[in-house]
């Protein structure tokens, strides 16, 4: 039994050293790993917040971005742009009513959409014969024009550029009149006024 004792001591003691002579060499290893993981951290306190990313990458490619405006003609226009204020909440101004939203990509721009109804006997809508015209909200106008141009869609006039954006007018394959908007939103939030929202 004692030769067992001292057996058995002896693996004890044997493994202590080892285990010793490894500790220090492990507890290094072990400070520097989560020492480095630590340091790709940001500090956290009460008084930081975190920043939020603002930056958004500028699609250019020519293409619509969504509806910038329905018109449609009506007998009564102003009896019609009343008739919606009334029954359904629209916020009418003197073009028909102007839908705020936000833009999907930055949240932090608004966006517009024009509601208008106009007289039966307008000519904007002119060569369709069409009771409406729908406005789409475009980027890069220049290119798209040219890209419609190649493809042998029929452009109606030239751009037209104001404070507020870019147009164009173009036929679709149906005889539809549509205008193409290259909008500058930031201006129509400056003139202000009710929206629909």
């Amino acid at each position: 039994m004692v030769i067992f004792l001292n057996f058995n001591s002896g693996i004890i003691n044997f493994a202590k050293t080892v285990f010793m002579k490894h500790l220090f060499t492990l507890s290094i290893v072990g400070f520097l790993v989560l020492s480095c993981s630590q340091a790709n951290k940001p500090a956290q306190n009460d008084e930081e917040k975190p920043v939020k990313n603002t930056t958004y990458i500028k699609d250019t490619t020519p293409k619509v971005t969504g509806i910038g405006g329905i018109f449609f003609k009506t007998k009564n226009l102003q009896e019609t742009k009343d008739w919606y204020g009334k029954n359904l909440g629209l916020a009418i101004d003197e073009y028909g009513s102007p839908f705020e939203f936000r833009n999907a990509n930055n949240p932090d721009e608004i966006n517009y959409l024009e509601w208008s109804p106009f007289d039966e006997n307008t000519n904007y809508f002119y060569p369709s014969e069409k009771e409406f015209m729908i406005n789409y909200r475009v980027q890069n106008i220049d290119g798209l024009v040219r890209n419609l141009k190649a493809n042998g869609v029929v452009i109606l006039d030239e751009i037209a550029e104001y404070d507020y954006g870019k147009f164009v007018h173009i036929m679709d394959n149906d005889g539809n009149k549509i205008e193409l908007w290259e909008p500058v939103d930031s201006v129509l939030t400056e003139i202000g006024g009710a929206t629909t929202k």
